[in-house]
């Protein structure tokens, strides 16, 4: 069995200050060094004595918050550029204002990129799937994963086995700090346990 435990980044600099987060490299704002602190505490008692594998984004939002958990379940973070969030090209280190203004392309299905140089959701899970199948096949059998919202959203869908063009029309996304749960069962069996738990922040 392989138990498998996703977070999403705590609060960070660009939920505050209207800017484009992406590739942008943001840190944490101090509430979100503090949930992140709490995501770590209290997964303590969650996890129990099960050793995990802690993986994390290279960027600053998704690391700090993997090291502040990883402090509290004596984990050091192994970062992945695979679990960065999705890129928005040009948009990056603008303001969600200019992105608005300056859209190319609306993201009606996985294949549009909102700016060419970007990624489409297509993209990025093209760019997790060999990491995905990393984890799913090695011998890990229990792994944390720091991330973001898009990159989650299409590990969420992944990880139900839906092709990449179910998220045309739906889609799995959390909060800023929620923990989801899975476990895949010796049969191969997949099961979401919780998703977008909030209830770590506290």
């Amino acid at each position: 069995m392989k138990n498998i435990i996703t977070i999403q980044h705590t609060q960070s600099v660009h939920h505050l200050n209207g800017m484009v987060g992406s590739w942008t490299d943001w840190d944490l704002s101090e509430l979100g060094r503090q949930q992140a602190d709490n995501i770590g505490r209290n997964l303590v008692d969650y996890v129990g004595d099960d050793k995990f594998v802690l993986y994390s984004s290279d960027l600053k939002r998704a690391a700090q918050t993997a090291e502040a958990v990883g402090k509290h379940l004596g984990l050091t973070p192994i970062l992945r550029p695979e679990l960065r969030e999705g890129n928005l090209g040009k948009a990056c280190g603008k303001s969600v204002q200019w992105l608005r203004e300056n859209l190319e392309q609306p993201e009606k299905t996985v294949d549009d990129r909102l700016f060419s140089d970007g990624e489409s959701r297509r993209d990025i899970w093209n760019r997790l799937l060999p990491f995905f199948n990393e984890i799913m096949e090695n011998d890990e059998e229990n792994i944390i994963l720091v991330s973001h919202g898009g990159l989650l959203s299409v590990f969420n869908t992944m990880f139900q086995g839906l092709p990449v063009e179910s998220m045309n029309t739906c889609e799995l996304w959390g909060g800023a700090g929620s923990v989801s749960r899975m476990t895949v069962k010796n049969d191969g069996k997949r099961m979401i346990r919780c998703m977008g738990d909030l209830s770590f922040l506290k």
